[in-house]
């Protein structure tokens, strides 16, 4: 029966190619087809001292920075010369009617298996601004990610003066082992996996770490002019605080959406999340640092707190500054009001259309949780607190990946059993999310299930912390949307009170929502681009503890409101 489905499967696939082919490169968009080939591969990799076998992209980490324009369309060929399974994620690209090309493994495609290749196909459309491109299998996005840069449309411009220079800055976190093992070995015990040894920015760790100094990244600028920073943070597990010292940054941008310019000197992004700042070179000619570190929103959690730095280095600095950079103030590893007072100065840059008449009002449960050893295991596999094991669930249910078949190619196929249409929309029991909650509530139940909806719907989520465990800021990633983030706040979400906090007029935009540990925040969406589309807590260690879920849009009606099928070469389990 499985063999029959996968023939079927690959004939319709081979139908489809001119179908696909047309719909997803040529009739959807105006700009250029740009082609790429990503062949990933272990490259020797020396940080800290020490020489690792990282996976890596055409040998670089960080891997390519890809530049287009909006309504450009990319073919990028993915060519697997390593050793494990994996898949290319588009970290914030709409995809519409492309979710074949979204990349989370078993959810919109199969993983691409060592020696396999695979084509990713899709549009950019109405975004610009910094995105970003990442592993999304196992813990291979601690090296496998680079950046991804939208411009506007040939013709048009930034809605903000034009810099003399841009760079991007990539925030990653790096073990001095493989992390695929440290991962692994998590998964093993129930315990939660050894910290990060590393931040870096743009891979490299800077001059606070052992062996590190001499290739620091090194940000030249011309005193006077104005440089777009694009920071993205792509750490696997730690939302990180960014300064330069002595230097204002004026936000513009945040998940390839404009927002309203506001002057911070501190910024803070949970993992996953983009922000595009520009920053004029205004100072005494010497040397600054940029640096960053953690935001620790889980208290008497282990954690690394160490601090990666690059320089910004002016290039009329006499020699003697430019050998002592400037250390900029960073906020405590704690300091939670520091970040509120940062993500509420988000706005959109006009009045926007935010859903109004709501058709799904959903409430989801976001933290952590903890399974009791089961019978059949030894204590060594039970290393959590009190002999347990971790997990993470939303709405009660820890998520598990199917293994025979992704879930697009399962609801696109009619393959019956990989999942169910059951995930529920509140809670199963209610209780006081951020209190003292009754270990009775600490285990979830465990499924692959998903809530699905008519195509246009308008959807609401109250996205609610819980103190399960510990409470936690969750940087929750919707694939194949944008959001509005339409309100946030501390403690149980109360709809009574808390709707006439709600922003209805120019509400940010964004894929990415930190929600506030010990808090909630509220998002609105139209259901517009048909497939299936995974939310998750972009922590990776709580993705593999099942902090996920994922929406089934259907189809609308007639062929641009419908997912068309998929592409040829489609990788199968």
């Amino acid at each position: 029966m499985e063999m029959e489905i996968l023939k079927n499967f690959s004939t319709i696939s081979l139908l489809a190619l001119f179908l696909f082919t047309c719909s997803a490169l040529f009739s959807l968009t105006s700009g250029e087809i740009q082609s790429h080939q990503f062949v990933i591969r272990a490259t020797p990799v020396k940080r800290l001292c020490k020489t690792h076998n990282s996976i890596t992209v055409n040998g670089m980490f960080p891997g390519p920075t890809l530049e287009v324009r909006n309504g450009d369309s990319l073919q990028v060929q993915v060519v697997n010369k390593a050793r494990y399974n994996v898949t290319i994620h588009w970290h914030g690209v709409r995809q519409m009617r492309s979710g074949w090309a979204d990349g989370p493994e078993f959810v919109t495609q199969c993983p691409i298996r060592p020696g396999g290749s695979y084509t990713y196909r899709f549009t950019i459309q109405g975004q610009e601004g910094t995105l970003w491109w990442h592993a999304h299998s196992s813990w291979l996005r601690a090296t496998v990610y680079g950046a991804l840069i939208i411009r506007p449309r040939l013709g048009q411009s930034y809605p903000f003066p034009k810099p003399d220079r841009e760079t991007p800055i990539l925030l990653g976190e790096w073990w001095d082992a493989n992390p695929i093992d440290v991962m692994m070995e998590a998964t093993r015990t129930g315990a939660a996996p050894n910290v990060s040894d590393a931040y870096t920015i743009n891979s490299q760790p800077g001059d606070l770490y052992n062996c590190s100094t001499q290739d620091t990244t090194i940000v030249t600028v011309d005193s006077g002019e104005t440089n777009l920073l694009r920071v993205i943070n792509a750490a696997l597990n730690q939302p990180l605080f960014f300064a330069v010292a002595n230097h204002k940054l004026t936000v513009v941008g945040a998940d390839a959406s404009y927002t309203k310019p506001f002057t911070t000197s501190v910024l803070m992004l949970g993992p996953g999340q983009t922000t595009d700042v520009l920053i004029k070179a205004d100072q005494s000619p010497a040397s600054y640092y940029m640096a960053a570190r953690a935001y620790q929103s889980f208290q008497n959690a282990a954690f690394d707190n160490t601090t990666t730095t690059a320089i910004l280095e002016y290039k009329s600095a006499k020699k003697g500054n430019a050998l002592n950079p400037i250390m900029p103030s960073l906020p405590a590893y704690s300091d939670t009001n520091t970040v509120t007072a940062f993500t509420r100065s988000f706005r959109s840059p006009r009045k926007v259309q935010v859903p109004t008449d709501i058709d799904e009002s959903l409430f989801f449960t976001v933290g952590l949780g903890l399974n009791n050893c089961p019978p059949n295991f030894n204590k060594t596999s039970c290393q959590g607190p009190n002999g347990t094991r971790f997990t993470a669930s939303m709405n009660n249910v820890s998520f598990v990946l199917p293994r025979n078949f992704s879930l697009l190619q399962a609801h696109q196929q009619g393959i019956p059993g990989v999942f169910t249409t059951d995930f529920p929309g509140s809670p199963p029991v209610k209780f006081d999310f951020t209190g003292n909650v009754s270990r009775s509530l600490y285990q979830p139940i465990t499924g692959t299930k998903l809530y699905k909806l008519k195509f246009g719907s308008r959807v609401q989520v109250v996205i609610q912390g819980t103190s399960i465990v510990g409470p936690e800021s969750h940087p929750i990633h919707l694939h194949g949307y944008d959001f509005y983030i339409i309100a946030e706040g501390f403690g149980n979400f109360d709809p009574k009170k808390d709707t006439s906090r709600f922003n209805l007029v120019d509400p940010p935009l964004r894929n990415t929502v930190s929600v506030p540990s010990n808090g909630w925040a509220v998002i609105r969406f139209v259901a517009d681009n048909p497939g299936v589309w995974l939310m998750h807590c972009h922590l990776d260690v709580h993705i593999n503890w099942g902090l996920a879920m994922s929406f089934l849009v259907e189809n609308g009606v007639g062929e641009l409101q419908s997912l068309p099928p998929p592409p040829p070469d489609f990788p199968v389990c």
